[in-house]
């Protein structure tokens, strides 16, 4: 097996630390109040020498801030510095250029998502826009990064993807990066983690996690994180050789909690302890499925964002928003490949893969949004919709994760039914055309068009720049695959999102729903109803239906702002089985809930297992 990375007796930390024209020690100097201790050197800095902490972090579309978390800033040269701050995240040293600038600061880390930063007796990490002020200027200059041992870390290992210059058994040392936009970009975990490795075409990857229970089968982790990773390789490269030398999976297991984030040769990952493979059973749980989809969509994005990428990104401003209307792409697309992905790898079978495609389908369908805003737009206000969630979200717009899969389910349905060319085609083409770098949506109709010998205008026009309907019943009824509607559940058919706690709490209101015509609102709390001349108390949402039982009139019983209020609601029935109804004049509404199911299994297995 490969040696993941050298380690090497450090030296000592000036010689080597200052070879870097910009160097980062950083050490959990106080565990138990949240703070890393981060001194900056500059060893040739300007007169006017200007600094700033990243507004927010790329792959994850928010300005966050990270600036509010860093305290107790101060520089010298010898002798103290003056810092004039300029704005919120931007400092300006009036310093001499003939020696060092030193600066000092604290960052208090105690976010424990994938994001920003974390710190406490038993686990460090953080990212680097969180911690590792920018140098302006020296941007592209190379930088080093030092995480250093304290007597609160003596027992922790240190992994990251960042190249190792000088290390310690414990990984503890000095790290190199060719630049900023590198060194931000390669996380660092800390802790007494549980680590495993294996080669996936010649690539060494490391598997680092924490937290995780005594139960825990690293060994499947590895075995079937591996399978995963040769498929995707093979998927881009075939025989050829991947962008990468080596990878880092680091996944903190939390009691509850999901999400990635990726990075050039690593990602991020949290998931709830209970969904990891445990030891002596063989069955892989639903929660241990998902993880796998999640492992495979960040490392999907190894080439499909962090290298293929929209053109607006092919330098990040770290100062603002960077605005695309291609997420649908880069996420959509990688979507729909995580969990294709993982049929390929034998992983999971056809009948699993299309259960997961029809809760996406579910997804777009529940969502009124996706009549008011294209996924093209929906991607372009990722920064003030999709990522600041709220009551009215799936009112105002639609996922691009979601919808983006189904209209790469759409294209590569489209693609194989004419036989020309597959989606796997067009993105290996995109690969190629754009050499693993920026691309636009003119990149890839070019690409359409090559491999097709027609124009995919009107398709991408139709599917991601209008608000109609895709046309997944007939694509996937030509490969074997039946969309038929399904019974919805009772939120679903009350067009209401709830939490249930002793008492249902209204959290959203769908638009035209028959819940929004009684006069719900999210934030109410529904403490009951009444049927005729009885009244009952509900505790769940199922008590409705129990209740209720053949009466579809009954009074909700709400509490809001302190009142209580009573609110006439109709309960709709649940959508009859039939065939789905396609285009504008269909005589009565889409089904908003379906299923899958396989009618040539030929033809449905050609497609899952990607041959042409």
């Amino acid at each position: 097996m490969p040696t993941f990375r050298t380690s090497r007796k450090p030296s000592s930390q000036a010689s080597q630390a200052t070879q870097a024209p910009v160097h980062y020690r950083i050490e959990a100097a106080d565990p138990h109040a949240r703070l890393f201790t981060v001194t900056l050197t500059v060893a040739h800095p300007q007169e006017q020498q200007e600094l700033s902490l990243p507004v927010w972090i790329p792959g994850s579309y928010l300005v966050r801030e990270f600036s509010k978390n860093l305290q107790r800033l101060s520089a010298q040269q010898g002798r103290r510095v003056p810092l004039l701050q300029l704005d919120k995240h931007r400092w300006r040293a009036t310093c001499r250029t003939d020696r060092p600038l030193v600066l000092t600061y604290e960052v208090c880390a105690y976010d424990s998502s994938v994001r920003t930063a974390w710190l406490d007796a038993s686990r460090g990490f953080f990212n680097g826009t969180s911690v590792c002020l920018r140098v302006h200027g020296q941007e592209d200059a190379p930088h080093a990064l030092e995480v250093a041992s304290t007597a609160a870390t003596a027992h922790w290992s240190v992994a990251t993807g960042l190249t190792p210059q000088s290390i310690d058994k414990r990984g503890f040392g000095v790290y190199a990066a060719s630049h900023y936009d590198e060194l931000v970009d390669c996380p660092v975990e800390m802790g007494t983690f549980w680590s495993g490795q294996f080669t996936a075409c010649g690539v060494a990857h490391r598997f680092v996690v924490a937290g995780a229970a005594p139960s825990f089968d690293g060994k499947r982790l590895l075995a079937d994180t591996q399978k995963i990773c040769e498929t995707a390789i093979r998927f881009w490269h075939g025989k050829g050789k991947p962008p990468i030398k080596n990878y880092l999976f680091m996944l903190n297991a939390v009691h509850d909690g999901y999400g990635g984030l990726e990075h050039r040769n690593s990602t991020a990952l949290i998931c709830g302890r209970r969904d990891l493979p445990r030891t002596g059973e063989a069955r892989a749980s639903d929660g241990y499925t998902t993880l796998l989809g999640l492992i495979s969509h960040e490392y999907f994005h190894t080439w499909n964002v962090k290298r293929l990428r929209p053109a607006e990104f092919f330098r990040y401003d770290y100062s603002q928003e960077n605005y695309t209307q291609l997420l649908w792409f880069f996420e959509g697309f990688t979507s729909y490949y995580d969990d294709l992905l993982l049929r390929r790898a034998g992983l999971i079978d056809d009948a699993t893969y299309l259960k997961l495609l029809a809760k996406a389908t579910n997804q777009v369908l529940q969502t009124p949004g996706r009549s008011l805003q294209t996924v093209a737009q929906a991607s372009f206000d990722a920064w003030v919709k999709y990522y600041r969630q709220d009551e009215n979200t799936p009112n105002a717009t639609v996922s691009y994760y979601t919808k983006g899969s189904l209209v790469a389910l759409c294209l590569d349905l489209h693609l194989r039914q004419h036989g020309k060319a597959t989606l796997d085609d067009v993105m290996r083409g995109l690969w190629s055309r754009c050499k693993a770098g920026p691309m636009s949506e003119a990149d890839l109709l070019t690409v359409l068009e090559e491999l097709t010998g027609r124009s995919y205008a009107t398709e991408i026009a139709q599917w991601v720049h209008s608000t109609d309907e895709l046309p997944l019943a007939a694509l996937l009824a030509a490969h074997g695959v039946t969309l038929k509607p399904d019974t919805a559940q009772l939120a679903q058919r009350l067009g209401i999102r709830v939490a249930e706690n002793h008492s249902v709490q209204i959290k959203t209101v769908l638009r035209g729903s028959a819940a929004e015509q009684a006069g719900f609102a999210a934030g109410d709390e529904w403490l009951g109803l009444r049927v005729k001349n009885q009244a009952w108390r509900i505790s769940k949402l199922d008590d409705v239906a129990f209740y209720a039982g053949p009466q579809t009139q009954l009074v909700a019983v709400v509490a809001r702002d302190g009142r209580l209020l009573e609110l006439p609601l109709t309960l709709p029935a649940a959508v009859p089985p039939g065939s789905v109804a396609q285009g504008k004049s269909r005589r009565q509404p889409a089904p908003d809930t379906v299923n899958l199911t396989t009618t040539d299994t030929a033809a449905a297995s050609r497609w899952l297992a990607g041959a042409a």
